[in-house]
């Protein structure tokens, strides 16, 4: 299946360490070699890059590698195509716009059988199931609430969205608003809480380390969500299947 990336800050900061190692699962260090993508939001703008190549690989991947990109929320997706043709389409993240904000959504798993009725702004310009999810949540907030709502009221409406969607499979998601990162586990996800005292910190993927309180200040926090664990000496929660969780400023709400 696809793999996931988010990242949630309480300030702009740089993705660049978490994505060097995250591409590699694109064509190096396992399969999912079918496109990729990521997005970060920049005050009330989104910096949005897919590609239909492999993210070890692709040239604008390289560009994301090398270009310290600052950003309080990102999503990023290693695609392994399970509906849908291999093509920039149906590559993640997918980007909306609801209540004059950006949303932001990448999905790992294979939903059966959904096939909901789309009745209102939004319709997929590809042909994956996780388009169709995203499309579907993205009408049902709008019919659940008339304005952007608050992190905690949105959090509770995707908690009544989710199973709807789960049942038909597996159901990894990352959403964004700009505001918070939420999450759903349908099997894996882990996630850290990066924080003072800043640590060391190696990638499993590449031979790369970092330490952190050389490039920090002790008010930085940093809450990274991925579907395997990226690093090897870092405390990484899993999260419990069926759970949707929402970071905001770095932090575990």
């Amino acid at each position: 299946m696809c793999q996931l990336l988010g990242m949630n800050c309480n300030t702009p900061t740089d993705a660049t360490f978490s994505f060097s190692g995250f591409s590699q699962r694109g064509g190096v260090t396992d399969h999912h070699s079918d496109g990729w993508g990521i997005a970060f939001f920049e005050g009330a703008g989104v910096r949005h890059f897919v590609d239909h190549q492999e993210a070890s690989k692709s040239p604008v991947a390289e560009l994301i590698r090398r270009y310290p990109i600052k950003s309080q929320n990102v999503i990023a997706h290693i695609r392994k195509a399970t509906q849908g043709a291999v093509s920039l389409e149906n590559c993640h993240p997918f980007v909306r716009e609801l209540w004059g904000r950006y949303w932001v959504f990448a999905h790992n798993g294979n939903l059966e059988n959904f096939n909901p009725r789309l009745h209102g702004s939004f319709h997929p310009v590809g042909q994956t199931d996780s388009e169709r999810a995203f499309c579907w949540i993205m009408q049902e907030l709008s019919k659940s609430h008339a304005s952007v709502p608050s992190v905690e009221e949105l959090t509770l409406t995707l908690r009544e969205l989710v199973p709807s969607i789960a049942k038909h499979g597996t159901f990894n998601f990352l959403l964004s608003n700009g505001q918070a990162l939420w999450a759903h586990a349908s099997t894996n996800l882990h996630y850290v809480l990066r924080q003072y005292p800043f640590k060391t910190a190696t990638l499993k993927d590449e031979d790369v380390q970092v330490n952190f309180a050389e490039q920090t200040n002790p008010t930085d926090r940093v809450a990274v969500v991925v579907t395997a664990p990226l690093t090897l000496d870092e405390p990484w929660t899993a999260f419990v299947p069926g759970e949707v969780m929402v970071f905001r400023d770095g932090a575990l709400l």
